[in-house]
């Protein structure tokens, strides 16, 4: 790209656009949401460009941006995209316009608070997501993974429900604790390469580090690196969330605008399962392979204790949030199974559930808005006076149980294909979790939908155009993606294999047992 900055753009354009619409006087603040809204179709536009000139088989790292940023603690301002942060950044840019359509009366119903901050913090998450995707400095990617927690607590505390405040301070209070932790972590990275003859000073510098352990130069004292490990997968298994620091998930799910929501799980919270992909495996291979059982049972519990809890909710907006805990599980499963097929399915997974999620939380979020209640036994006969709202749930809830043809069977074919090589038991107990996905989806279709229509839902309007124009999208997307993966496929498989590679991990060999067929 002749050396333009074009990572720099992506996320300092929303970062950038968020503060003047903060600034705007009085009289221009009626325009903050479409200003808001164009800015984030020029990041979509900026992604795409990055999309359409990014080479899978050219260098792992591309459009690299490096700058010294704190010369004595060896930081810089280092960009760079691989195919895994490439897929997440163009779902991050792609969702953000139809979260800001989604929302765009959200503002009006929170007294004394104007549409200029709605916006606002919302660009302001956009921008911070993009940098952490994009950074190749340890510590430029701690400070806006902590950082984007401030303008997600404000969406909540601001503009959620009526328990809003309790969410928000959960939510602050759980993710700012594995923050910490984290930070533990990435200063003892630094003490480590400080001590080390690879580097003439202390860096942050990923690429360089990531080497360093992959020709054998920098090793890490077993104890030191078990615990810097453990620190960064706290923080992240946190964000992702993984059984048992899921707690503060559904509470904020549900308590926040379904746009907010959905910004939280379908695109911050993938920090988080990214964070386990680019720094907890090339930076500690040897814990993380120590304790990978560990953490594919944790995943496997995840997967189905979301499913179960789905099952017996009454809130169809908390079941929603509980199947994102099931979801995360098969994610998590796939990145710890440490097999291309399994990584490729993870990657995918996270663009995949990222497109459900949004479609599924949001078109019950418009359904809530029409009724005003979350309670499933409102509901009954929908899909006769909203037939357009009632088959888009559909279509969304059988991508969320992974239907085929649906872009999330893919992505969890390839999880549990991929864990089988390796861990055959976790995989079958994992499978469970399609059942159980079963039950909960076309369960709460047929009490929401189904049947004769219920008092309060006779006058219940269909999608209006503003809500088909985030939805038909979203859909679209969900189809496309199960027809034809490959486009997704094609960038995340070389970072795959890159990690894999660098970490000295390589998929099982088939064996075919003596007295087999000939």
């Amino acid at each position: 790209m002749n050396g333009f900055p074009l990572l720099t753009v992506l996320w300092a354009l929303p970062a950038a656009a968020a503060l003047l619409i903060l600034a705007l006087p009085q009289a221009l603040r009626t325009i903050a949401r479409e200003a808001a809204l164009i800015v984030s179709v020029l990041v979509l536009v900026i992604a795409v460009v990055l999309a359409v000139n990014f080479d899978p088989g050219g260098e792992r790292f591309q459009f690299v941006e490096n700058h010294t940023w704190i010369k004595y603690f060896g930081t810089g301002y280092i960009l760079g995209l691989d195919g895994i942060a490439l897929a997440l950044v163009v779902l991050t840019a792609a969702l953000t316009p139809l979260l800001l359509i989604a929302g765009w009366h959200d503002a009006d119903k929170s007294a004394g608070k104007g549409p200029q901050t709605y916006v606002a913090l919302i660009l302001a998450i956009e921008g911070m997501v993009l940098l952490s995707l994009s950074a190749l400095d340890i510590l430029l990617f701690y400070v806006f993974f902590e950082a984007m927690l401030v303008p997600m607590y404000f969406l909540i505390g601001g503009f959620g429900g009526e328990h809003r405040s309790r969410a928000a301070v959960k939510f602050l209070l759980y993710n700012l604790l594995g923050g910490l932790v984290m930070l533990a972590g990435v200063v003892g990275v630094y003490v480590a390469t400080s001590n080390s003859n690879a580097f003439a000073n202390g860096t942050f510098d990923f690429r360089q580090i990531a080497d360093a352990i992959t020709s054998g130069k920098f090793t890490i004292a077993p104890a030191a690196a078990t615990a810097m490990f453990a620190a960064f997968m706290f923080a992240f298994a946190v964000k992702a969330p993984l059984w048992p620091l899921h707690r503060w998930l559904p509470d904020a799910a549900v308590q926040a605008t379904p746009a907010s929501a959905v910004l939280m799980m379908a695109v911050m919270d993938k920090v988080g399962t990214f964070g386990m992909l680019r720094y907890c495996l090339p930076l500690f291979p040897g814990a993380a392979q120590e304790f990978r059982t560990a953490i594919i049972a944790l995943a496997v519990i995840s997967i189905v204790y979301g499913a179960i809890v789905a099952i017996g909710q009454t809130d169809v907006m908390r079941l929603i949030a509980y199947t994102s805990i099931s979801h995360f599980g098969f994610i998590i499963l796939g990145i710890f199974a440490m097999t291309s097929q399994g990584q490729s399915g993870s990657a995918l997974y996270m663009v995949n559930h990222g497109i459900s999620t949004a479609a599924l939380f949001l078109i019950a979020g418009f359904l809530v808005s029409r009724r005003g209640t979350r309670l499933i036994n409102a509901y009954g006969g929908v899909q006769k006076v909203a037939p357009v709202l009632a088959g888009t749930f559909l279509i969304a809830g059988l991508a969320t149980l992974s239907l085929p043809g649906l872009a999330s069977f893919i992505s969890e074919f390839l999880v549990l294909i991929g864990t089988f090589t390796r861990f055959p038991v976790f995989a079958v107990i994992a499978a469970a979790g399609l059942v159980l996905s079963a039950i909960y989806i076309l369960w709460l279709y047929q009490r929401v939908m189904t049947g004769p229509v219920k008092h309060g839902n006779e006058r219940l309007t269909d999608l209006r155009p503003r809500e088909l124009l985030v939805i038909v999208p979203l859909i679209a997307a969900l189809i496309a993606l199960g027809v034809y993966p490959k486009i997704a496929l094609n960038v995340i498989n070389p970072a795959v294999e890159h990690t894999l590679t660098g970490i000295g991990v390589h998929d099982p060999v088939p064996t075919l047992r003596a007295g087999g067929p000939r």
